[in-house]
């Protein structure tokens, strides 16, 4: 049933000027072009895109009243469990409008629409989630990383992001429908690999998986994302992609339709994409996603040295001291999962420590740039691909402005980044939420209904993997004792 409240995005004030015009030209080309049907979609907590298919024709009362929107979603973890009874009387998120599961809204935003090329005649928008009162949905993430984006332009800064991701392409073998194969979680796919992996760069490695990089990059074009580079990666299999620099919504919502795209175009080619760190598949190598970053003032870098020694300028110097000072804090939403943290090996290009160096890709932070550089930038290298793109770029700004309202200094660059004598990053999800928990700033920044969201939805997902019985536990114990 569509949402009964007539004009609802008009009676809340929830466009801009620029969007109300993008959506009147939305209805005029849905017209024009005989688009069918749209797919209303809403990136989770996970930084998974949910949503509604709908008809053209509902799509354009979805411009004016937005989508009803069952919220349920909101609070489940990765395999869809309830992290609180969705019918008691009050819960332990203090959300009331969450209580009973009511419907939300999803409003669209006219200025993400774009056609899917693998599906006939069908769009998609991407959208916001609000409550029926008009309120933005407390836990819907884009609203968190817009809220931190107005804060930095509050401070007369922007923030460009260049996007990098790693993940594995493998051929289906066995998808694993059968009914024993269908619970929550279900089994996980059979795969075999697409080509060998451990020859880094070299063009006969990638001319095995031409084939499948062009797919890929025919529709990402097609979608209108700045494709930069695609690549053979490490291992078997393993896949790298860059982006020009955006700015940090576009990248956010960039990397959400990314990888979905690239799940739903393997998967219709008789292959699986997997964006997972550490996939259980013999010899993989792990796959990171390191985040590009630099703010904008005046149209202009903020991080190029003029005259400054550099590498960077002095902000941002004191902004690469806020993403160590929090490096623990927000290791929560940057290595969201339980297997993100099995990249941590010596020398194994995952940091290990919260460190910094100029050129060096063994150390969280790799500050790129010199005195008068306009590409001058941080690359941190903490990130998992699984990250929540909005939750991992927020994650950045809340600790990099807060080293440069202190003024805070890195102080000096490390040589050996893996032994270094600097702080240890978390080295398990249960670490990071302790840190998360104790970081004062955060929960300051993220308010404390969505701080204490995100313990609730990860405690959630680390207490089952903490009662699951592990192969490495069966084999360990089962026959000596």
């Amino acid at each position: 049933m569509s949402n009964t409240s007539a004009k609802f995005i008009e009676r809340h004030g929830l466009w801009s000027d620029e969007q109300t015009r993008q959506a009147a030209e939305l209805v005029k080309r849905i017209d024009a072009e005989g688009i069918r049907n749209i797919r209303i979609g809403w990136g989770d907590q996970h930084g998974i895109v949910r949503g509604k298919t709908v008809t053209a024709e509902e799509f354009k009362s979805s411009l004016r009243s937005g989508k009803d929107f069952q919220l349920l979603p909101a609070i489940v973890d990765t395999t869809n469990h309830p992290i609180v009874p969705p019918f008691s009387a009050e819960n332990a998120l203090n959300i009331p409008e969450l209580v009973g599961l009511g419907d939300g809204v999803l409003v669209p935003d006219p200025s993400t629409f774009r056609m899917l090329p693998w599906v006939k005649d069908t769009g998609w928008c991407l959208s916001d989630a609000y409550f029926s009162s008009g309120k933005p949905c407390t836990l819907s993430t884009r609203q968190v990383l817009r809220d931190q984006l107005s804060r930095l332009s509050n401070e007369g800064y922007g923030m460009t992001v260049g996007l990098e991701f790693e993940f594995y392409v493998f051929r289906m073998e066995d998808p694993k429908l059968d009914p024993r194969s269908s619970g929550f979680p279900p089994a996980p796919p059979e795969v075999s690999m697409i080509a060998h992996g451990y020859q880094y760069l070299t063009e006969t490695r990638g001319d095995e998986i031409e084939g499948i990089l062009t797919m890929l990059q025919d529709n990402v074009e097609k979608l209108g994302l700045p494709l930069a580079t695609l690549e053979d990666e490490w291992g078997p299999g393993q896949c790298e992609v860059t982006f020009s620099p955006m700015n940090a919504l576009e990248a956010a919502d960039a990397a959400l339709l990314f990888r979905t795209a690239v799940k739903q175009l393997c998967r219709r080619a008789g292959l699986h994409a997997s964006f997972m760190a550490v996939p259980k598949v013999e010899g993989v190598f792990p796959s990171g996603w390191h985040m590009h970053q630099s703010l904008t003032k005046d149209g202009r870098n903020a991080f190029v040295a003029d005259n400054e020694p550099g590498p960077l300028s002095d902000v941002g110097m004191n902004y690469v001291a806020g993403l160590l000072e929090h490096a623990s804090g927000t290791a929560l939403l940057t290595t969201p999962t339980v297997n993100g943290y099995k990249r941590q090996r010596p020398d194994g290009f995952a940091p290990v420590k919260a460190a910094w160096a100029h050129e060096n890709r063994g150390s969280m932070l790799r500050v790129i740039g010199s005195p008068n550089d306009p590409g001058s930038r941080v690359e941190n290298r903490i990130g998992e691909p699984t990250a929540n793109p909005y939750l991992y770029i927020a994650s950045q700004l809340i600790a990099g402005r807060d080293g440069m309202r202190k003024k805070l200094s890195p102080g000096e660059p490390v040589r050996a980044a893996y032994l270094a004598d600097r702080p240890l990053l978390p080295g398990s999800l249960m670490e990071a939420i302790d840190a998360f928990a104790k970081d004062e700033v955060l929960k300051q920044e993220l308010g404390s209904e969505f701080h204490n969201y995100m313990l609730l939805l990860k405690k959630c997902e680390l207490g089952r993997f903490l009662s699951a019985v592990t192969d490495w536990e069966q084999n360990e114990y089962f026959e000596i004792y």
